[in-house]
């Protein structure tokens, strides 16, 4: 037989085993805001290129397919390196699996909704305080066993000092499987030459998930199903750590805010209450504190106005002697005044709170234009305004802006009007426009409620995403809401106390340092240039950019701003 045959027969043959090893053994990379489900394919290519500033955390994903189960799946970090001795330690990174969870019913309204397994919570390979291995528990990380024909993915976050060189660094991480089985991921890290403040810009409110671990893991105490943690200020420390590595704000332990009443009238903070409390927020980065309500010490702001002065002035002494000017300190004075008599009760308290010219301000969570004409206005009652994504009016808030006052942003349920909501099956870049949108309109504050742990409607929040909505009458029906009060879960299921992160926290996370990029920008003068880059992606609160790749993009335009000299300077 012609030997040319034979040499053709044996390209075939190679080309279909290689096909065939492609085809029972993908593994592929992105570094952008998306999240895939079981039965989508992995990106095509396994190679990732990053960028950020110094004192910035920077994530990336891993998918692994395969036609057969796989067993010992797991992820091998490593050093990425640069010039001049320049390193990113593979001791650093922090990696995670992505645990799926099944949801059957989409959130309210969600017409875009799709049933699948989506993945949110993230399972640490390591305890975040220890550094040591976890393993043992309900829910490991790795090794992990991959089902076949499921796409499962792995989370990676790399943290660049502040003292990186800047430039580029190299490295491989390796995805690897019982039987010898591995496959590269080629990561590229650039360095820019510049580095995001300790303190982070944007103000945030997002509760206290140590607060609310204690009604969690005391409430299934009580019902004889689990103990309580044998250490409270591990979790603490635990909780204020992951949230000030995602630049947001923690909330003091309990007592941390205690002002004492004293025999002549006047309140005070013990000098060592004072110094804890400074060593709390530099330790966290706070750069907001939510002070116990006046309502708690005052019944009649009239009537015992000399108290209430007295009251302010001792929080005064407090804001003085932390010294630290990048704090507010405020009140949260009402939730969602909605009718005339909330109207009269903000009046009643804000004004002789404003009238005190306190360093204390004045949160409502509301609108800066009326509800109702017949109600009255706010005006003059409150120092930061915290709308509805929906309801921000942006010619109103611009006149309290010019009025020196401060406008906030929050989300809640799901209304219909197409703002980026915040439930595990919406796109996962709904965490990151809001950011974006919010600088756009110089929006300077973030609020969530439910501490980012409201897990009190469901028996286990790793399995059942319906954490809101749901009727107390088993049987009833009732509006889902996926995720609604969460960004975090449980820890104890991963094998440690405390909470673990979610994809959606992730992208908050990026959503924040972003925002902090189009801030060094105004700071220098320069926002109507960062503007050029925000306004065709996110123009309002209705129309933003739907491809996750445009805001790594925009974000390496306003990259180049701030390393460009200014025009004329």
């Amino acid at each position: 037989m012609d030997r040319t045959w034979f040499a053709a027969a044996a390209v075939v043959l190679v080309f279909l085993g290689a096909a065939s090893a492609r085809a029972d053994w993908q593994v592929g990379a992105t570094p952008h805001t998306v999240r895939l489900m079981r039965e989508d394919p992995p990106p095509a290519s396994a190679a990732v290129e990053l960028a950020a500033a110094r004192n910035e955390w920077r994530g990336f994903q891993v998918f692994v397919r395969s036609d057969a189960a796989l067993e010992g799946v797991t992820v091998e970090p490593a050093d990425l390196r640069g010039p001049d001795g320049a390193v990113i330690r593979a001791a650093d990174a922090v990696l995670y699996r992505e645990h799926q969870m099944e949801i059957k019913a989409g959130t309210s309204r969600n017409d875009a909704f799709r049933p699948g397994w989506y993945p949110d919570p993230l399972i640490p390979f390591r305890h975040p305080l220890t550094g040591k291995p976890l393993g043992g528990a309900r829910l490991t990380a790795v090794p992990f066993s991959l089902p076949a024909g499921e796409t499962h993915g792995f989370w990676v976050d790399l943290y660049v000092p502040p003292d990186a060189r800047a430039g580029v660094c190299r490295g491989t991480y390796r995805v690897t499987a019982a039987g010898g089985k591995a496959a590269d991921v080629p990561v590229t890290l650039a360095v820019w030459n510049f580095a995001l403040p300790a303190t982070p810009t944007m103000k945030t409110a997002l509760g206290s998930p140590a607060e609310r671990l204690r009604g969690y893991h005391g409430g299934r105490a009580k019902a004889g199903k689990e103990q309580q943690p044998a250490d409270w200020a591990a979790v603490d420390e635990q909780c204020a750590r992951m949230l000030a590595d995602h630049r947001i704000n923690a909330s003091p332990p309990q007592g941390a805010l205690a002002i004492q009443p004293l025999p002549d009238g006047s309140f005070s903070m013990p000098a060592e209450k004072v110094a804890a409390l400074r060593d709390f927020i530099d330790r966290y980065h706070v750069n907001a504190v939510m002070v116990p309500n006046v309502k708690s010490v005052v019944k009649d702001p009239e009537g015992e106005g000399a108290k209430l002065r007295a009251y302010l002035a001792a929080w005064d002494r407090v804001a003085a002697e932390v010294n630290r000017t990048d704090v507010v300190f405020y009140i949260y004075l009402i939730d969602e005044p909605n009718d005339q008599a909330a109207y009269e009760f903000v009046r009643r308290w804000g004004k002789p709170v404003r009238d005190a010219r306190s360093a204390v301000k004045v949160m409502v969570v509301e609108q800066t234009k009326t509800q109702d004409p017949a109600w009255g206005d706010l005006y003059g009652a409150v120092d930061i305004w915290c709308p509805l994504f929906p309801l921000f009016d942006r010619e109103t808030a611009a006149a309290r802006q010019a009025a020196g006052e401060t406008i906030w942003t929050y989300t809640a349920l799901c209304q219909r009007q197409p703002t980026p909501w915040w439930h595990i099956d919406w796109p996962l870049l709904n965490y990151r426009v809001p950011a974006w949108i919010s600088w756009r309109y110089r929006i300077r504050g973030l609020l969530y409620w439910g501490g980012m742990s409201h897990w009190s409607g469901v028996e286990d929040p790793w399995t059942d995403p319906w954490t809101y909505g749901r009727p107390r009458t088993p049987g009833a029906k009732g509006t889902v809401y996926n995720g609604e009060g969460t960004l975090a879960y449980p820890g104890r299921a991963a094998g440690y106390d405390g909470i673990a992160a979610s994809l959606r926290l992730k992208a908050l996370r990026d959503s924040i340092e972003d925002y902090e990029y189009l801030s060094i920008l105004e700071r220098s003068g320069r926002a109507a240039e960062a503007e050029k880059v925000v306004l065709p992606l996110a123009a309002s609160w209705f129309e933003w950019g739907k491809d996750p790749a445009l805001y790594d993009k925009a974000r390496a335009a306003l990259a180049e701003l701030i390393l460009k000299p200014a025009a004329g300077r």
